[in-house]
């Protein structure tokens, strides 16, 4: 793998760990979500990753040079809200019942940490590249 190379898999990873912490903040932002109907309650998102391998960049055992990740869409979770009888609740259904987001607060901040680990060690991959191409320049001079 060229030298050249980390900076396109690493910066396409920091892309998807962008992805991945946009949607971690939605979820948190809407874990007290409420509604009557639990068709419309807001359910946890989640990014899927997948790994690109570039074929056209071949090295001379014809094995894969370059790789990155590529965000192949965000999925609803289909664990089922949160139903709880408050008859009382301005957004109660008929019959008293209010659904609450099935977000988990605690893996929601696990994947906020896993997250920012990720995009550090990605920028470090970028730092630690750009500085072996600097010093690779000015052995030159």
């Amino acid at each position: 793998m060229s030298l050249f190379n980390v900076f396109n898999v690493s910066g396409s990873a920091l892309n998807a760990e962008t992805v991945r912490l946009n949607t971690t903040a939605s979820n948190m932002a809407n874990a007290e979500s409420v509604n009557g109907d639990p068709s419309k309650v807001y359910r946890a998102r989640q990014p899927v990753f997948q790994t690109m391998m570039d074929d056209s960049d071949l090295d001379s055992d014809g094995e894969d040079s370059s790789a990155g990740v590529r965000v192949l869409g965000v999925v609803e979770s289909t664990t089922p809200p949160i139903e709880r009888y408050e008859p009382n609740n301005p957004q109660a259904n008929k019959d008293g019942y209010i659904y609450m987001s099935n977000v988990n607060s605690i893996e929601e901040m696990t994947n906020m940490i896993s997250a920012n680990r990720a995009f550090a060690t990605n920028i470090d991959a970028i730092n630690t590249a750009r500085d072996l191409l600097l010093k690779t320049i000015s052995m030159g001079h």
